[in-house]
């Protein structure tokens, strides 16, 4: 049926020419082996640009002596776009997630689209598998689409099936999954929690973003009654819920009885949750994080982290100072939308302190709720849009508050030591 679309990686990637636009997919669906071989062709192009977006593989197209051949854009960093950020070539696409693909297309068409897909089935279908974010569009918008099949993803429903005849070559894989090991929730974590989990009902629906803090409000969750998942990733808090059946989707109003969510990426017993489960679809990101599609959710609750926020309320959640450390992702996305969402909450979580070396290279506590943000600090989410901020010392509602009542609600979950101090700047910067 599509024996005469099989071609070898070499052959894959020898079909990139110079200035050519690469797209690949997001996180577990980046195409690992095309972009491990990459580098093979650096001595017969140039300014060939990949863009990506929480690429999970490593790839030494990326490395300095390959960045007159190649360029990176990236929607969403992770480790290896990070370190390679030095080397020049590399560069961030300012984004919500939800308009990440629209956005790309009307700056730049793909020459070439490369992803992961199931085997094809009997009919000759594929399911993109673990992301839908924005994978089916460029697939419709490229040249050429070469997918990496691979027997080892699970089949997910959704809007992500492509046929065989939609595309122009496929290599044969058999690579697994990334695979994302649970974070133990510390102690800290656990009190966030807590505090959290006393504000979400039986029959909420649920947005959890990645890390610690959320995994430690799933496992508050286990008592609730009939929860609901309208998330943009699914990771393996919400997939637990759901096997324990705390997590049904009973009482969802749009989506009913089904887990939304636009890509996923976790354990091996998540995906092995999701492989031919009807009961989850993994839909165009387009439309699962849009602010007025999440909104036709009541209750929505809305569960992100951040790395630093000021006595204003904007939240700094993908940089360190001007360095970018990951990306807007979709906070903005489900913040709002769940705001706009009948009885809907939206909570930013973070500790009130971290350990961070200073010039002296020693590691001293800072505190995370701050006078003003550091010098060339992305704000990921408007103070505009914040609601509750959650710390181990308690929750701050800043939804509708005069600057003076959030520096004063800001102060209040901030740790003790730092109290003094951020009152005494609050004054100097005639906040209060």
């Amino acid at each position: 049926m599509y024996d005469n679309k099989i071609i070898t990686i070499d052959q894959a990637v020898k079909l990139v020419k110079s200035d050519y636009h690469i797209v690949t997919g997001l996180g577990a669906v980046e195409a690992r082996d095309f972009m491990e071989n990459l580098h093979h062709i650096a001595g017969d192009v140039r300014n060939v640009t990949i863009t990506n977006c929480l690429p999970m593989s490593g790839g030494q197209f990326m490395d300095a002596e390959f960045s007159d051949s190649f360029n990176i854009d990236g929607w969403f960093y992770s480790g290896g776009l990070r370190s390679a950020h030095k080397n020049g070539n590399v560069s961030f696409v300012p984004n919500h997630l939800h308009l990440a693909g629209e956005k790309r297309l009307f700056h730049a068409k793909p020459n070439i689209y490369v992803g992961v897909a199931t085997m094809p089935d009997k009919h000759g279908y594929m399911s993109l598998s673990l992301s839908n974010t924005y994978e089916r569009r460029m697939i419709e918008a490229a040249d050429i689409v070469i997918l990496e099949i691979n027997p080892k993803f699970p089949r997910t429903f959704g809007d992500l099936e492509v046929h065989v005849d939609e595309v122009d070559y496929l290599v044969e894989t058999d690579y697994g999954p990334p695979i994302i090991p649970d974070s133990e929730p510390s102690e800290k974590d656990r009190i966030i929690s807590k505090y959290i989990t006393e504000y979400i009902n039986d029959g909420d629906c649920l947005q959890l973003g990645i890390g610690s803090i959320p995994n430690a409000v799933a496992e508050g969750l286990v008592d609730k009654k009939d929860l609901g998942i309208h998330t943009e990733m699914l990771g393996s808090g919400l997939m637990k819920l759901a096997k324990l059946g705390v997590a049904n989707g009973r009482h969802k109003n749009f989506y009913p009885n089904k887990l939304v969510a636009t890509f996923a990426l976790g354990t091996q017993e998540l995906y092995d949750f999701l492989d031919d489960n009807p009961s989850v679809l993994i839909l165009d990101g387009n439309f699962v994080n849009d602010p007025a599609v999440i909104a036709q959710n009541d209750n929505q609750i809305s569960i992100n982290t951040t790395i630093e926020i000021d006595l204003t309320g904007q939240c700094c959640s993908e940089s360190l100072g001007h360095m970018q450390f990951s990306g807007t992702g979709g906070q903005a996305d489900t913040v709002i939308g769940a705001q706009k969402s009948k009885n809907g909450k939206s909570f930013i979580a973070l500790h009130s302190t971290a350990m961070v070396r200073g010039t002296d290279g020693e590691r001293h506590e800072v505190s995370k709720i701050v006078a003003t943000l550091k010098p060339g600090a992305i704000v990921s989410l408007s103070r505009n849009d914040v609601d509750f901020v959650v710390t181990e010392y308690g929750v701050a509602s800043l939804r509708g508050t005069n600057v003076k009542e959030r520096v004063h609600r800001l102060i209040g979950i901030a740790h003790p030591s730092f109290r003094e101090d951020l009152m005494k700047q609050a004054k100097e910067l005639m906040y209060i």
